[in-house]
């Protein structure tokens, strides 16, 4: 995160806001799980603060005066998909269920589309293994079958061997063929919620809720998930949980099969080429040399401008980007002008 948190969400809403305007079909964002998860929380922590980030951005757009029905109707969620089959199919059937609540109990709405949780899942890059890879297709496949189990909209596939490094030609077509063959020829796409109602299911679903129900009302204490973020309350707990993590891999409680502590790793399959980089650095050179620079500081003035002012910004940088200036730039005068986050975890 570059700026601070308060000129960060609204960032966001001036998206939100033009989007509504200009794209009104167009989903403006994506609330992000993903990126919590792997930085080791657990399956609760990620649902609840990923859903109290959809409460600021809600509570925020109402305080715009945003139409709130068509806000929910146009957002989306992004969450990760671990090992542990049955926790995450229940985390997803208690994420779904809580953000129907919310929007109804929180901010009034009674539009079903606008209640929805349409989230996109991927399966867990911190649960791949750099040594025997292989064993990856194993686990990919597992955290696959529960997204979709789980309910999500939409699903990516790691290769089984980005451990290592991006992925292989071989490893990306064999991630893409699992989704395909879950999706074709193991029926499971077939029933809507196939797991509900079973009394296992359904108390780990229970249990998950309040568990992240209790950390949101944490949250909500504090003053709402800004506060929590600027003060480090968030990253704590990650921290905290993925400190315990790591030690139960360490002591042998939970270390993944096949990982050796003197075991070998694979050569990587992939690596950038120098070339490519020197390619792309001569490209921006070009740019700058052949532009209007004069026009470009007067838009960069511009941008700086909004950004002290109360108007929404993305007129004023999609402006500035026609006119030649590079998102390095504006977010480099953005940040003369919001400063950069500071993190107090």
């Amino acid at each position: 995160q570059r700026f601070p948190v308060e000129p960060s969400m609204r960032l966001v809403v001036d998206v939100i806001e033009y989007c509504q305007q200009e794209v009104p079909s167009f989903y403006p964002i994506s609330i992000s799980g993903y990126h919590i998860r792997e930085a080791g929380s657990t399956a609760a922590q990620e649902i609840a603060f990923t859903l109290a980030d959809g409460i600021a951005y809600m509570e925020a757009c109402k305080n715009r005066g945003l139409d709130l029905v068509a806000v929910g109707r146009r957002l989306s969620f992004f969450f990760n998909s671990h090992n542990q089959l049955f926790e995450e199919i229940a985390k997803f059937r208690a994420a779904r269920r809580m953000w129907a609540n919310i929007c109804r109990t929180r901010f009034g709405l009674t539009d079903d589309k606008a209640c929805q949780l349409r989230f996109h899942s991927q399966t867990g890059g911190s649960t791949l293994q750099a040594m025997e890879p292989s064993n990856n297709v194993v686990r990919v496949t597992i955290q696959a079958i529960a997204a979709v189990l789980g309910g999500t909209q939409s699903l990516h596939t790691n290769g089984w061997d980005e451990a290592l490094s991006l992925p292989s030609e071989e490893a990306a077509s064999l991630a893409l063929r699992t989704q395909q063959i879950i999706a074709t020829e193991s029926g499971i796409p077939d029933s809507v919620d196939p797991l509900g109602g079973s009394p296992f299911i359904e108390e780990l679903t229970d249990g998950i809720e309040k568990e992240a129900l209790s950390l949101i009302e944490d949250i909500d204490e504090r003053g709402g998930m800004i506060h929590a973020i600027r003060d480090g309350f968030a990253r704590r707990a990650i921290e905290d949980s993925a400190y315990r993590a790591q030690l139960d891999q360490d002591s042998g409680v939970s270390t993944p099969v096949g990982v050796e502590r003197d075991g070998e790793i694979p050569e990587a399959p992939f690596s950038v080429d120098p070339a490519v980089e020197a390619m792309r650095k001569s490209s921006l050179e070009k740019h700058r040399e052949n532009r209007d620079n004069d026009l470009v500081q007067n838009h960069l003035v511009k941008v700086e401008e909004a950004a002290r002012g109360e108007v929404n910004m993305i007129p004023v940088m999609i402006n500035a980007l026609e006119s030649g200036c590079t998102l390095g730039e504006i977010c480099s005068a953005l940040t003369g002008v919001f400063g950069e986050f500071q993190d107090h975890g």
